[in-house]
């Protein structure tokens, strides 16, 4: 099974390099490992005996990173090297000053994956979530390195536990201890005679309440809402803009709306522009609006935003959800905001957990957001002190996290 597995990982590197001619992603991924053996050679010292912490793009590393920095803070002398797979990860997070080193995985061939981890040797290795590179795993165990999955959230149909091929389920194997969003994941997990599991739910719990405590107040932003209500529309696509434009336009949205689009190209925002048909500014050109008390939108038309956006938001529609996937729903709630999402939401067990304690709604077109917006407005206060409630519930994954760390790695 190495062998096709093995054949398989050369024909993605060949297949991403073919792309990288007409796809700017895929670019970034073959620009960005070129020369990576000798970049990580000359930082060697950096990162030798660390805390390696692998994160597929930029939601892990948000899972990732409560732990990463309390490991930091407990064990200052121990370097911390972060990989990512994904260039959006990596380019956002590329000078995160709380690393000692930070770069692309390599293509997981055995040999890359031979001299990555011998170069490192780490002290210990985190992967979040998903992330399961079959000949970097098998070297870290080779080198009676601990290994933990953090955030894992695991699912009947993925392969793992499908009795047609074990080789998959005996990947999991390589695991020193799993650290689960929910209990689901830990009776999948014990189904094929895995114990080693801890339930400690979803560390972005911890780390959007760290964010929550450094906000301050945006002053174009706060001119802007004037104390009115307000709908945040989070990380939205086109898709959605299809629909929930126009509802603004006919002002059957009464409330003060701020886009903050997932993209935010040039493209992107001219065609939001272009749909409305309502007074509406760019946030990085608020100086050309002397009166913006007149307008009903505001664009956030840069990166870093999201926060201080939902601080003074009623209720957030968060995109992805009619797409590949949900984006992150704790950050608006964490302010007590009831959140709305599309119908794709599935693998995301925050939103499950949103819908059944009545602080998250998912929608399948404009006339269901009416509906769900309607519910909103008529129950804000209850929902808002429902959301905040459920919020600080679910802190303290990372203490949970480091507990068990104590007893292995000391």
């Amino acid at each position: 099974m190495h062998f096709f597995y093995n054949l398989g990982i050369r024909f993605y590197g060949l297949a991403l390099w073919f792309a990288s001619f007409f796809n700017p992603k895929a670019r970034l991924w073959v620009e960005g490992r070129k020369n990576w053996k000798k970049s990580l050679l000359k930082n060697k010292d950096k990162v030798n005996r660390c805390f390696w912490f692998h994160c597929a793009s930029l939601g892990e590393f948000e899972q990732a990173r409560p732990l990463m920095e309390a490991l930091r803070n407990r064990n200052p002398e121990t370097p911390v090297l972060v990989t990512f797979f994904s260039p959006s990860g990596y380019e956002i997070k590329k000078r995160y000053p709380g690393a000692d080193y930070i770069c692309y995985l390599p293509l997981d061939t055995p040999s890359n994956a031979q001299f990555f981890v011998n170069a490192v040797r780490p002290k210990a290795v985190f992967f979040v979530k998903y992330e399961f590179w079959i000949n970097i795993l098998d070297e870290i165990v080779g080198g009676k390195i601990p290994l933990y999955n953090i955030a894992g959230n695991f699912r009947p149909n993925q392969r793992f536990f499908t009795k047609k091929n074990p080789f998959y389920s005996s990947v999991l194997r390589t695991f020193t201890h799993f650290f689960v969003q929910n209990e689901e994941s830990s009776v999948l997990l014990n189904s094929i005679g895995l114990n080693n599991v801890s339930v400690c739910g979803d560390t972005r719990y911890d780390r959007v309440f760290q964010n929550a405590q450094q906000i301050t107040r945006n002053e174009v932003i706060a001119d802007f809402v004037a104390g009115e209500n307000v709908l945040i529309l989070g990380s939205t696509w086109s898709i959605e803009h299809d629909f929930l434009i126009p509802l603004i336009n006919e002002g059957r949205i009464t409330e003060k709306v701020i886009i903050a689009p997932h993209e935010v190209d040039y493209k992107t925002l001219k065609s939001i522009e272009n749909a409305l048909q309502v007074p509406n500014f760019r946030y990085t050109h608020h100086e050309d609006y002397a009166m913006k008390s007149h307008k009903r939108v505001m664009i956030i038309d840069c990166i870093g935003m999201l926060a201080n956006t939902y601080s003074v938001g009623t209720y957030a529609y968060i995109g992805g959800a009619f797409g590949k996937g949900l984006h992150n729903i704790l950050e608006p709630a964490v302010f007590g905001l009831p959140v709305i999402f599309g119908p794709n939401h599935q693998k995301f067990p925050e939103a499950q957990q949103f819908i059944g304690h009545d602080i998250g709604f998912s929608v399948i077109d404009g006339q269901d957001f009416l509906i769900k917006r309607a519910h909103i407005l008529d129950n804000i206060a209850e929902l808002k002190l429902a959301s905040k409630k459920f919020m600080k519930s679910k802190i303290g994954a990372t203490d949970l996290i480091l507990s068990q760390l104590d007893r292995d790695l000391n």
